[in-house]
């Protein structure tokens, strides 16, 4: 599939409001609000096992086990629940060292999530480091910006991917930051990077096609620079239609995502939620005859 082939958009995101069409959403008389929940991670960078103690920043804090009994927890609570992560799942342990990303990707399964997108770090044992540990991922890998034509990595990623829950349409899709002066040349070869907005516009256009009740963006593009560099906050504010960006790459804490406008003036939330594995974000969204409101959104200390 060309990626220009890929176009449209879906409903404007709330604050604590924002009112959007309502897709394929259908209710009865008597039905109540649909409720989805998003949980997300970004730059685990192989942090499998908790801080120490004794650790000046984190700790006791971390660690897959009990994230793992987090998000069972939130499951039961919300079985309409989507986990996603943002990028740089490897690099930062002895683990990558020494099993390349193998253990992090059967872990992310066993936590069964539903899609992530690729960092910048997960290319450090290079593009065929990458391609041969995806047989141990059970969850796709999204980029609408990186073009992997002549690269061993072809036909391995898809820019999209939209899930049903609860009758609700929801289109994710993955934004990568430009590689070159991050990882060497010799290690993410034939990869070509793609403007960011331009895919994001392009890519949303086909989820509105789609009808998509909610859209999504796996960005790891960063959260805010203070030079031109395209952000996350750049990119809300040269979009139109994207109701949650979830961030990676600056490793930026948030305790709740940050309320921006879009290019129409309308709200689009951003989170990110540090590194490490420290903290899972969740966001919650309900669904009535009348659009979309996010309720809360938080950062919760694993």
């Amino acid at each position: 599939m060309k990626r220009r082939s890929f176009i449209k958009q879906t409903a404007a995101a709330g604050t604590l409001a924002g009112i959007g069409s309502m897709g394929l959403m259908s209710f009865s008389t008597e039905e109540k609000k649909k409720h989805i929940t998003i949980l997300h991670t970004n730059d685990v960078h192989s942090h499998i096992e908790p801080f120490d103690a004794d650790h000046a920043d984190f700790p006791n804090q971390g660690g897959i086990a009990r994230r793992y009994s987090l998000i069972q927890s939130i499951r039961k609570e919300n079985p309409n629940t989507l986990l996603l992560d943002a990028g740089d799942i490897f690099q930062g342990t002895p683990y990558f060292n020494f099993y390349g990303g193998e253990l992090e990707f059967k872990l992310m399964s066993k936590l069964q999530y539903d899609a992530a997108t690729i960092g910048n770090h997960d290319f450090d044992n290079g593009i065929d480091g990458l391609l041969a540990q995806l047989p141990h991922a059970e969850f796709p890998f999204l980029s609408a910006n990186y073009d992997f034509t002549n690269t061993v990595m072809d036909g391995q990623v898809k820019p999209y991917k939209i899930f049903f829950k609860d009758g609700v349409k929801v289109g994710v899709f993955g934004l990568g930051i430009e590689l070159e002066g991050l990882v060497g040349k010799k290690l993410y070869k034939e990869t070509q990077y793609l403007d960011p907005v331009e895919m994001a516009k392009e890519t949303v256009t086909q989820l509105k096609q789609e009808k998509c009740d909610l859209v999504i963006c796996l960005s790891h593009l960063g959260y805010h620079y203070r030079h031109e560099k395209i952000s996350d906050l750049k990119l809300a504010a040269l979009t139109k239609d994207i109701d949650l960006i979830i961030g990676g790459h600056t490793h930026t804490f948030l305790k709740k995502p940050t309320v921006t406008q879009n290019s129409e003036g309308k709200n689009v939330l951003v989170n990110q939620v540090g590194w490490a594995g420290v903290n899972l974000g969740r966001i919650d969204f309900f669904f009535d005859r009348t659009g979309k409101t996010m309720e809360n959104g938080t950062t919760i200390i694993v």
